[in-house]
């Protein structure tokens, strides 16, 4: 099995030009991260990842979703050098991963999903060695400080195998941010955990982020997404479907509802309303309008005026609309494009 030390300090056959201090032209782009043309093969023949393309901008949250078995995680380890590709591009602030392996290497922090930890070593040393393997000089404040944010400095002497699964994840979080990465993968960093973790989790984020950190996250909690995300990626069978802004994705796909209560129930639908698609809920005592994020609001005073030519009255009235994770479910079912 491949080290960590191994995979950062691995011999690549061809000068880094990251670490003797030239520029890749490609740094010019103003991504954080470029994908292009990615295949993933293995020898049974499965093909992982199909002609990913993927730009991922400078200081952003960038959500990464797609059901069990999409390719999150071999794309992430793709991207971070953990596994080669059969074919394209990847490109970490403008350095190749493959010929300037140090150079993108030391750009990157990695949250696996799995736990892994050697359990008789101790929290403090177990961080320090994690930044030394980066090159990054001895910075004690700095070990502690990430030991403070993530609420281990308390647990700094304790060998890992007396450490919860919750602080077990703590542990993985400030080995991937203590040599200070400018781009930060958490591959589902709140599975498992409880709910003050994954709130100090957030906040953690969040504080990364107005530094300028990077930070690209796959999460099944699909509310998390919608909520800290600037942009979502929806990847499904080794293939990327869209990615978009997430308050424009929200716009376009997510579908709004309006609910009338109405004073006396409807045993149907007038037929002469029959255009605008209304069904009854609540045994008639609710009438209910669909329409979809692009829909011309203006239909809705139209349908207001034309029930009060019917007599039709209501006493309340709410809108609702689609969540992230409607949206999500509806495009990985659909195959939207």
């Amino acid at each position: 099995m491949t080290t960590p030390s191994q995979l950062l300090f691995r011999e690549t056959g061809q000068p880094d030009a990251g670490v003797s201090g030239q520029t890749s032209a490609a740094a010019a782009t103003g991504s954080a991260i470029r994908v292009q043309g990615l295949t993933k093969r293995y020898d049974s023949g499965f093909r992982a990842l199909h002609d990913v393309n993927l730009d991922i901008r400078h200081g952003e949250i960038f959500a990464l979703l797609g059901p069990n078995g999409a390719g999150k995680t071999t794309l992430i380890s793709v991207i971070c050098g953990l596994v080669k590709a059969s074919e394209g591009t990847v490109l970490v602030d403008g350095h190749d991963i493959e010929r300037e392996f140090r150079a993108a290497r030391q750009r990157l922090g990695l949250v696996p999903q799995e736990l892994a930890t050697d359990a008789f070593a101790k929290v403090h040393a177990s961080v320090s060695y994690s930044r030394g393997l980066f090159g990054k000089p001895r910075n004690p404040a700095k070990v502690e400080q990430v030991l403070r944010d993530l609420s281990l400095w308390d647990k700094r002497d304790e060998r890992l195998m007396s450490l919860s699964g919750g602080m077990k994840r703590r542990l993985m979080i400030a080995k991937a941010l203590v040599h200070e990465p400018r781009i930060l993968f958490l591959d589902e960093p709140t599975a498992g955990v409880d709910v003050e973790l994954r709130r100090d989790m957030w906040k953690l984020v969040q504080r990364l982020k107005d530094d300028g950190t990077t930070i690209i996250l796959t999460t099944h909690y699909i509310e998390e997404a919608e909520e800290m995300a600037d942009r979502v990626g929806v990847i499904n069978q080794g293939q990327i479907m869209l990615v978009e802004e997430t308050r424009e994705l929200m716009r376009q796909l997510g579908r709004k509802q309006l609910t009338l209560h109405l004073e006396t129930p409807l045993a149907h639908v007038p037929e002469t309303l029959s255009d605008y698609g209304l069904t009854l809920g609540d045994e008639g005592h609710e009438l209910i309008y669909t329409y979809d994020g692009q829909g011309d609001r203006d239909s809705i005073p139209a349908l207001l005026q034309a029930l009060d030519a019917h007599g039709i009255h209501f006493r309340d009235l709410h809108t609702q609309q689609s969540s992230l994770e409607e949206i999500f479910v509806s495009l990985v079912r659909d195959g939207h494009q």
